[in-house]
């Protein structure tokens, strides 16, 4: 594989009379390595400064082009460790019909959970909050925001809204929300779900690590408490490339007087 690796950016050098920049080219021949199957999931690739010697391209040419990569999710970057092909994202098949949280979904498969919080704390809600969560005008909010991956992959942006007297410490909620409203014995019961599709603005794009404009699903839900309570107000926004959600669906009974 190290012969391959070079050879890419062996490559390179030999092309620099194109007319487009040398870190677009950069970029070109390391995207075109891992769709080929030269560059495979996991694999590492030589520092910013073999990459410059190899290609005979300065260091700030290959760092803006691995950067773009890493924003795309070509690539990951490990603090310490170097520059690696990021794993391939599998699709996550989810059923409709059950309500659980993203740990739990991802636990179901083997998969390993990590997050990175966005917010998290008591605020003043806004009025939408308010509205949906049926707070009074004294009432604070707690606010549960993270990325979310699945072994090592950016697959969901999750913004989560609950009452603070449900949710009195969102500072203790670990990888698990429900599991922290369960401890306060305010886990939901049900919910209710509605799905549409959008395409990413810079900001979430850029957390989810695809290009501007790619597709996503966003999710806004509202659960509830046995009690009839709006417990969480939940909006999700999840990478259009690793998520089907699946309603299993009945034909409904004829209604009185009407033909089977």
């Amino acid at each position: 594989m190290s012969d391959a690796v070079d050879l890419i950016f062996r490559s390179l050098a030999d092309a620099k009379g194109s007319n487009a920049p040398l870190y677009l080219q950069l970029r070109k021949s390391i995207e075109e390595a891992v769709r080929d199957g030269v560059l495979t999931p996991g694999d590492a690739l030589p520092s910013e400064r073999d990459i410059a010697i190899k290609a005979d391209i300065s260091r700030v040419t290959v760092r803006k082009a691995l950067q773009n990569l890493v924003e795309q999710g070509v690539l990951i970057q490990r603090h310490g460790s170097g520059t690696f092909v990021a794993p391939r994202i599998e699709r996550v098949e989810q059923s409709l019909s059950r309500l659980t949280s993203f740990t739990e979904d991802m636990a179901r498969r083997g998969k390993l959970v990590q997050s990175v919080w966005l917010e998290r704390g008591l605020y003043v809600p806004s009025p939408q909050e308010t509205m949906v969560l049926g707070l009074t005008a004294n009432e604070m909010v707690a606010r549960v925001n993270r990325l979310r991956f699945a072994n090592e992959a950016a697959v969901a942006i999750e913004r989560a809204s609950i009452g603070a007297s449900l949710l009195p410490n969102p500072e203790a909620v670990g990888s698990s929300l429900y599991a922290a409203l369960a401890e306060h014995g305010n886990k939901p019961v049900r919910a209710v779900q509605r799905i549409s599709a959008a395409n990413l603005g810079p900001e979430d794009a850029q957390l989810l690590r695809v290009p501007p404009g790619a597709a996503s699903l966003n999710i806004e839900r509202v659960s509830y408490l046995p009690s009839g309570k709006v417990v969480e107000f939940t909006r999700s926004i999840y990478r259009g490339d690793t998520y089907d959600f699946v309603a299993e669906l009945r034909l409904a009974e004829p209604s009185e007087g009407e033909a089977p």
